[in-house]
């Protein structure tokens, strides 16, 4: 697997590319050694979004975090089918060529949706769980800032054409004001309409009702939540998320009553950047506690 040199500010990494069975390519990051940490981002990050906990995991673990297709440094092909069960199977091609046994998930945004329904599929191989603030079950609230983006046409001229999403998120999704060269290692990979594909397609994706083509998989993904139910997890949640609020938060304490929970009143929604002084220690801490294996 090849190797690019990255030259993004503040993210020192040389990330590897994989091929799909389509011939697309996948870039993640595959860095440090000892047990298995995958980081999975959502929209409209990429793995940018881990780099601090990358770099701090990478001295006791093997973390390896992937762009989704059309995410980041991987490939952004114009005609894809952009749904999560892609999005599933490539990360469970990825993931299987690198022959992992053992390793434990984190995830944000889209991530729990596509790391979950890759979990379900391999529960044995799931040691633990790290939770920010997501989703992985079906719901029907949707902020209407997100909702206009689902709008036939105009929706592609705020994603593509403006960037209205990507851009917008480095003032919405952080408390704190986001210093300029961290803003532009977020928005590099969005630069045109062409590279704005994955963005808009991840959007329309959102499964909101039956009629929606991601819906029937999230079902079965949310179905498949209760096989971690003895899972050890760990939830770190910004509390001033626009779009995964608190309603998400309750529901995922309700179904996992014995995670670790923490609530970061003063983080939004990229709660890394607002918070990770704080939940960088938490994480190294809780997956120490699971003396994971390889």
């Amino acid at each position: 697997m090849a190797e690019s040199q990255s030259t993004v500010a503040g993210y020192p990494f040389s990330p590897c590319s994989h091929q799909l069975p389509d011939g697309n390519t996948l870039s993640y990051l595959d860095v440090g050694q000892g047990p298995v940490v995958v980081m999975l981002h959502g929209n409209p990050s990429w793995s940018f979004f881990y780099r601090n906990l990358a770099a701090l995991l990478q001295q006791r673990y093997r973390v390896i975090v992937p762009d989704h297709l059309g995410c980041g440094l991987s490939d952004k092909p114009q005609d894809y089918d952009y749904c999560l069960k892609n999005h599933i199977a490539n990360l469970e091609h990825l993931l299987g060529t690198l022959r992992l046994k053992k390793l434990t998930l984190v995830v944000h945004d889209w991530g729990g949706a596509i790391g979950m329904g890759y979990a379900a599929r391999h529960v044995e191989q799931i040691n633990s769980l790290v939770i920010f603030n997501t989703a992985a079950f079906r719901s029907g609230r949707i902020p209407w800032r997100i909702r206009i983006c689902r709008t036939p046409l105009l929706g592609a001229l705020l994603i593509r054409g403006l960037n209205a999403f990507a851009g917008a998120a480095v003032h919405m999704a952080v408390v704190k004001k986001m210093p300029g060269e961290i803003a532009g290692g977020y928005l590099l990979p969005y630069n045109s309409w062409a590279n704005r594909i994955a963005t808009l397609r991840f959007v329309q994706d959102i499964p909101l009702s039956a009629k929606d083509p991601s819906w029937r998989t999230l079902a079965e993904i949310e179905q498949g939540l209760a096989l971690f139910k003895q899972t050890p997890m760990l939830i770190c949640w910004g509390g001033r998320d626009f779009c995964f609020n608190d309603h998400f938060y309750r529901e995922w304490r309700a179904r996992f009553p014995e995670a670790q929970c923490h609530y970061f009143e003063d983080a939004g929604h990229y709660l890394l950047e607002d918070a990770f002084d704080r939940i960088g220690p938490l994480v190294a801490e809780f997956l120490a506690a699971q003396a994971l294996s390889c």
